[in-house]
């Protein structure tokens, strides 16, 4: 029997620069996508909480024991296109002056909405523009003796 030999399938050789043409157009895909990632990334990025996290944890353990001394039960949740936020002590409804109310998703800015609350009585309600998912409400209220109280809620919405 006699062995067949091996052709190549294009019927062109394998020369070094075609291996170093694959491997250059490999690394520019590669470095693309890099890029392109990376651009997607910085150009979503919702910001920085705080300027200077030195300064800001100074203060962070006696902030904290300040807010949880209030005793608050925070809750939030979306029915019908209604923001219902309950800020309850001793299972009586509390009404702090809200500072600064913002209701977005966690990973981008471009969703974020400030809606107006106003208080019912049991809560505060307003509408808001949302679609299903999981959203973030972060609130700054003032306590009635002065305490900032700063909490983030997850609001899932679900329809």
């Amino acid at each position: 029997m006699t062995p067949v030999a091996s052709r190549p399938l294009t019927g062109r050789p394998l020369t070094g620069r075609k291996v170093a043409a694959i491997m250059c157009a490999s690394f520019a895909i590669i470095i693309s996508v890099n890029l392109t990632l990376a651009y997607q990334a910085v150009r979503t990025f919702p910001g920085l909480e705080v300027k200077n996290s030195y300064v800001a944890s100074q203060s962070f353990d006696a902030d904290r024991a300040a807010q949880l001394a209030l005793n608050w039960d925070v809750s939030a949740e979306v029915q019908a296109g209604i923001l219902r936020l309950q800020i309850m002590k001793d299972g009586q409804p509390v009404s702090p002056d809200i500072r600064s109310v913002v209701f977005g998703k966690a990973t981008s800015v471009s969703a974020d909405q400030f809606p107006e609350l106003r208080f019912d009585g049991t809560a505060f309600v307003a509408p808001i523009d949302v679609k299903v998912g999981n959203w973030n409400l972060r609130i700054i209220a003032e306590a009635e003796d002065g305490t900032i109280f700063r909490q983030r809620i997850v609001v899932r919405v679900v329809q």
